[in-house]
């Protein structure tokens, strides 16, 4: 049997299960390591906040995919790894072997000049730690009636997260005071002009005020490049990425930031028995964004991948499109879209991100049960 490590249940590897769940490929022993049984949907997050969705719908279950692809799931983190000698480690100690491993867990939260704020720095990453502590801390806001929160990072996420947040607060009765850090750069970099324009007159009418210099954290709050004090009861880390520190360990090739190098088949450039997609890598020829798009489609694209390699067949290059598609959720049910030179506004982009994400969602759900049903009858 050859053994096929899946570390991590990122966007990439659900595409994954799912081919294998369609195709079964004979002789091969499929593992997912996880720390959590289900994957919480980014791009669904400031929905989630802005009280849009329930937390369920926001979850894929990965047992039902895991199992329609006749594989074992292990909740466990991976915190080392050994490539010359084929093996991950778990956090419990427990060593797994691998003859092909695929890596999709994708970046962490870069909070080094924050750590001074203690208990009151709350990172966007892991996930299911901030799906856990935000209802925590909206319910003592709204004990004690008023909450001033800071938004460090003006990307996508920061933008988002502040925007969902005040109004969420808001509806809430919360006496809301939203702050979002963007660095001298403003905010949205790398999208035009147009799209950064709109996001920021719309902060301005919720009530967000933006600030463009960079932050170090304090025990009361951000303190800025210019040495005033903006005082938080609680700061959201949505600052810049950093590789998984067990990277470092892995023998693998990096990049000098860390991140994991691939070819354009998303394979170790120098470990070929190891692929990898998402945040986690980085393409030396080309310039990929750490976005869920490129999880999503470099997904299709991986799976085929490593189907070929098990059957020794050709490999297919991903080739990433020139401009990405940003829907940008704005609190209530209205969103900004961003693609390349163009821009858009209103609640009929809201009700189209809504669309693409209940599907995506779906997509999933329905293969799980339905791949799930197609082996339980087949075994019939």
């Amino acid at each position: 049997m050859k053994r096929l490590v899946l570390v991590g249940g990122g966007h990439a590897h659900l595409s994954v299960l799912e081919a294998l769940a369609a195709q079964r490929p004979g002789n091969v022993e499929v593992t997912l390591i996880t720390p959590s049984p289900r994957q919480n949907y980014s791009g669904m997050l400031p929905g989630w906040i802005s009280g849009h969705y329930a937390l369920s719908a926001c979850q894929i279950d990965l047992q039902p995919l895991v199992s329609a692809a006749g594989g074992r799931l292990i909740l466990e983190n991976v915190v080392d790894m050994d490539a010359t000698r084929h093996c991950v480690a778990l956090a419990d100690g427990q060593p797994v072997h691998y003859d092909w491993l695929s890596i999709d867990v994708g970046s962490e939260t870069e909070t080094s000049g924050l750590e001074a704020l203690g208990n009151k720095l709350l990172s966007v990453k892991p996930l299911d730690q901030f799906f856990t502590r935000w209802p925590e801390k909206m319910a003592e806001a709204q004990t004690q009636g008023a909450l001033h929160l800071v938004v460090v990072g003006a990307g996508a996420a920061g933008v988002e997260i502040a925007l969902a947040a005040q109004f969420a607060l808001t509806r809430a009765g919360v006496r809301a005071q939203v702050d979002l850090i963007a660095s001298e750069n403003g905010v949205l970099k790398g999208h035009n002009r147009r799209v950064q324009e709109r996001v920021l007159a719309y902060a301005r009418r919720a009530g967000v005020s933006v600030h463009f210099q960079r932050a170090v954290g304090t025990p009361n709050g951000a303190l800025l490049a210019d040495g005033e004090l903006v005082a938080a009861d609680l700061v959201i880390a949505a600052t810049g990425a950093r590789a998984p520190v067990w990277l470092q360990l892995s023998k693998l090739a990096l990049d000098p930031e860390g991140y994991l190098l691939v070819d354009p088949y998303h394979r170790s450039v120098s470990h070929p028995d190891v692929f990898a997609a998402g945040d986690v890598c980085a393409r030396p020829e080309t310039s990929l964004s750490r976005s869920g798009v490129h999880a999503v489609r470099a997904g299709p694209v991986l799976a085929s991948n490593l189907l070929a390699v098990l059957e020794s067949a050709p490999l297919q290059a991903y080739r990433p499109r020139s401009n990405s598609l940003y829907l940008l959720a704005c609190g209530p049910r209205h969103a900004i879209a961003s693609w390349g030179a163009w821009s858009a506004s209103g609640a009929w982009v809201w009700h189209w991100k809504d669309w693409i994400d209940r599907r995506f969602i779906r997509r999933f759900a329905r293969s799980g049960s339905n791949s799930a049903g197609a082996k339980m009858e087949k075994s019939a």
